[in-house]
């Protein structure tokens, strides 16, 4: 693959189209969990995310990973493409798509813990009052009443399990995508995940002949755009930035999707999960924050990491 610098606009221009895009899933994952079980509706999703996927790779050739490469490539399929997607259809049963959004934006946060943990990152005290700030917001957004009147608290800790896998996934591809082309990388994943979540199959035909047309084509439209195209667009924009940059972009996930939700669903946050949501940010700002001495290392740690969903 080229490795000629691409212009300034074209990362900027990927990570645009992932913003919107991954925003756009919650509130379609919301608005189909009436239709659809999480098992199905991930199988469904993935399916037309490696078709579509498999012609745009297979035409640039034949991904040729090492067996390190596989290795990573099947944790990947199986936690961000398998693990994730289910866990993140059956949260959003139980939760709205702004609160979700927010509370996947813990993931920064874990990925500077799990740096720290197996990357010999040092364990800063901003890393301590982050995690102390985050956690307690998500603790306020567990406790905060949904528009329906209710507390689900087992909704919170899929969504905060999607966060959990999705940054362990996020150190793993940093390197795949150094070696490997975006497309292949992600077509690749993508097409593991949808393998562990074929056990779902027989739920997918049932469920798709009774869903109505309008389902069946939004089903089509998370696999098309937020898995196919917005993947890709993340992982170009991976190869070209750091992850710390890409980081500050996750703070615009949660506004957009709880406008979209506000526009397309009629639903919005609990009023209480706000305050939560801004707590966590400004606990995953802080834990960010590098001393002055390492700030030239940055380019170099996974500290941070964009919104899928």
């Amino acid at each position: 693959m080229s490795t000629t610098t691409p212009r300034a606009w074209l990362p900027v221009a990927a990570v645009s189209c992932t913003l919107v895009f991954w925003a756009s899933a919650f509130v379609a994952i919301r608005h189909l969990g009436h239709d659809f079980s999480p098992g199905a509706l991930s199988l469904g999703r993935l399916v037309v995310g490696s078709l579509c996927l498999g012609v745009v790779a297979l035409g640039r050739g034949v991904p040729r990973p090492s067996k390190g490469d596989w290795v990573s490539l099947v944790a990947i399929g199986i936690l961000w493409f398998g693990v994730y997607n289910v866990a993140l259809n059956e949260g959003e049963r139980r939760v709205d798509a702004g609160t979700a959004a927010m509370l996947i934006q813990v993931s920064p946060v874990l990925i500077a813990l799990l740096a720290a943990v197996f990357l010999g990152e040092r364990f800063t005290v901003h890393l301590g009052v982050g995690l102390a700030l985050a956690f307690s917001g998500v603790a306020v957004i567990a406790l905060s009443t949904s528009p329906g009147g209710d507390r689900d608290v087992l909704g919170v800790a899929l969504c905060l399990l999607s966060a959990a896998v999705y940054s362990v996934s996020l150190i793993l591809q940093k390197p795949l995508v150094g070696r490997l082309a975006a497309v292949h990388v992600t077509w690749l994943a993508c097409t593991i995940g949808a393998i562990v979540c074929l056990p779902f199959a027989g739920q997918l035909v049932s469920e798709a002949a009774d869903a109505p047309a309008a389902s069946i084509w939004w089903l089509v439209y998370l696999g098309v755009f937020p898995t196919a195209i917005a993947f890709t667009t993340y992982a170009y924009a991976l190869r070209h930035m750091t992850a710390g940059n890409l980081g500050v972009t996750t703070y615009l996930v949660p506004p957009i999707t709880i406008v979209m939700g506000v526009v397309f669903l009629s639903e919005a946050p609990p009023t209480m999960a706000y305050a939560g949501g801004a707590l966590a940010l400004v606990g995953v700002a802080v834990a960010r924050r590098k001393p002055r001495s390492a700030s030239k290392k940055v380019a170099a740690a996974p500290e941070a990491a964009m919104l899928k969903r």
